[in-house]
């Protein structure tokens, strides 16, 4: 089978030709496709997109395509000007390629499909190709795919704020219904007007729509779902909760390492954060035996260990009215404890009882636990992407990993070709 027959089946183009093929370069070989407009044909304007009188022919561009066996391969064409009666004089568009760009779809979108399984700079090695032709590749099939996704029937989302550099926020807003969950929206910093952006593009009728909200405390998410999602249950996460007590028992295991350094004991508390922040079907029999050594101390930071176990069977409540009572004894306990920070997390607690008991109104009708399912799976994106060093980058990747859109090569050809 002729190289022609078979990009004539895999690759045609209507009122184009393949009329030419030459290889040049031994070391790294390299073949030339030479691409002619069919006798009669008349060339598309770019800015309408309607068929014109021709006007003059340019010099001959070329575009890359995918390898063959190794070998770099490469569209030749002269581009025609268009007499268009509506934009002028103007420069065809072409089937194969999008306005200026020396990549052909085909090969672009090859290139996207394959950054979803290695990270950027891996894929460049793997086709001999730069990274920022795998970046453009996978920012042109990720703005297709944000233009042509469908936000409709979205009734669960949750909400976040994830490091990407040292001191800087992503806020990810992501839909956790059931049977769907995708990245819907990616913003700068994690303040009011990066939560009041993603409602603004959301909209109001999809926003009104909502019946679950997730997040964790941070105030300005707190603040802009009450105004905007009203109606729906809002629920803080239990792992954020969680997560929030450990680190009140962190704290108190430091202040009390030093209380205990200075007084010659240094080794009571020494390697038992772990022993002390894990559960204990979660402990080694060393760790076990660790806490064992520390309980005859009667230290601080044992004590809010065994609190935060305590507090544990408040997630075991079937009833939120229980649970509320359950939650107000221990917070009272807490707060007669004298230990400060276990006592900030307490005071957190309360303030935050209402969205808190929304957990067990929203239990068995969306799963809070898919945010960090979803979290986990971005921070794999962010360790693999050692070139994003740009805010753009790491927004282009994450809606390519996490987003579920829609693939425009899905839409344009027949052939798949990874």
């Amino acid at each position: 089978m002729h190289l022609k027959t078979i990009l004539n089946r895999v690759y045609p183009h209507r009122g184009f030709v393949y009329s030419g093929f030459k290889v040049t370069g031994k070391a790294s070989p390299k073949m030339w496709v030479t691409v002619r407009a069919r006798r009669g044909s008349r060339p598309v304007c770019s800015g309408c997109h309607r068929k014109a009188p021709g006007y003059d022919t340019l010099a001959e561009r070329y575009f890359e395509f995918i390898p063959l066996w190794g070998i770099l391969v490469f569209f030749l064409y002269a581009m025609r000007r268009v007499n268009c009666p509506r934009c002028g004089v103007t420069v065809e568009t072409v089937p194969w390629a999008n306005g200026k760009s020396t990549l052909t779809k085909a090969y672009a979108y090859f290139l996207a499909a394959w950054a979803k399984r290695m990270s950027w700079a891996e894929v460049a090695r793997a086709f001999n190709t730069s990274w920022e032709s795998v970046f453009r590749s996978v920012k042109m099939v990720v703005a297709w795919g944000l233009t042509h996704r469908s936000l409709d029937g979205v009734g669960s989302i949750g909400v976040d704020e994830v490091l990407w550099q040292r001191g800087k926020f992503l806020t990810v807003v992501y839909q956790i219904d059931e049977g769907t969950r995708r990245l819907l929206w990616v913003g700068r910093d994690r303040t009011v007007k990066t939560m009041l952006r993603f409602f603004g593009q959301f909209g109001r009728e999809r926003s009104a729509a909502l019946r679950f909200v997730c997040s964790d405390m941070w105030h300005p998410y707190l603040k802009v779902i009450a105004k905007k999602a009203k109606q729906a249950v809002h629920v803080l996460d239990r792992f954020h909760i969680m997560a929030n007590m450990n680190k009140q028992i962190d704290e108190v295991r430091r202040q009390e390492a030093k209380e205990l350094k200075a007084k010659g004991l240094g080794e009571v508390l020494k390697g038992a954060r772990w022993t002390l922040l894990k559960r204990p079907e979660n402990r080694t029999a060393t760790q076990d035996v660790k806490l064992a050594e520390m309980v005859r101390y009667n230290l601080r930071a044992v004590r809010s260990h065994l609190l935060r176990e305590e507090f544990q069977s408040f997630w075991t409540y079937v009833s939120p009215h229980w649970a509320g009572a359950f939650l107000d004894r221990w917070c009272t306990k807490v707060m007669r404890s004298k230990i400060e920070p276990m006592k900030k997390s307490a005071r957190s607690l309360r303030n935050h009882k209402a969205l808190i008991l929304n957990w067990f109104r929203a239990r068995g009708q969306v799963s809070t636990g898919a945010v960090e399912g979803l979290n986990n799976k971005l921070k794999v994106i962010t360790r693999r992407a050692f070139g994003l060093r740009t805010y753009e980058a790491m927004e282009t990747a994450l809606y390519h990993a996490l987003g579920d859109l829609p693939s425009p090569a899905e839409q344009e050809f027949t052939h798949r070709f990874c």
